[in-house]
């Protein structure tokens, strides 16, 4: 069964950094577009970033660019979300989504109704 194991969350200072991983197993790791997405207190599930299978195309929402950076080691099953100058409102409960199919554009990639899995989370705290 897909498996999807978020680790890397816990709490850091305005302007601090946190590394995320997801580890992936139980589907062809290599055919899939993969994200993250973020759930805030009260918010609905908020797309973060995508990265197609090849691992060459990567895509951030408007709120994280510049600051984040998705990456993905196929070869380990894991995808990354490196996060830098943080904010306290990137406090959430984040998330790494596998893409629906194999055949996902860009059209898909951006919505989280894409993605058919989504791991535990792991908590990402930004205060001082």
């Amino acid at each position: 069964q897909v498996q999807l194991v978020e680790s890397g969350g816990g709490l850091a200072q305005p302007g601090g950094s946190l590394r995320l991983s997801c580890a992936a197993s139980g589907f062809t790791f290599n055919s899939y577009a993969m994200s993250w997405a973020r759930q805030a207190p009260g918010k609905g599930l908020e797309w973060v970033s995508g990265i197609f299978s090849d691992g060459i195309n990567r895509y951030y929402a408007d709120s994280v660019k510049g600051r984040f950076t998705i990456s993905r080691d196929n070869a380990k099953r894991t995808v990354y979300l490196q996060m830098n100058s943080l904010k306290p409102e990137d406090t959430a409960l984040y998330y790494c989504g596998k893409a629906k199919s194999f055949l996902l554009d860009w059209g898909g990639l951006h919505r989280v109704e894409a993605y058919d899995y989504w791991g535990q989370g792991t908590q990402v705290a930004v205060s001082s």
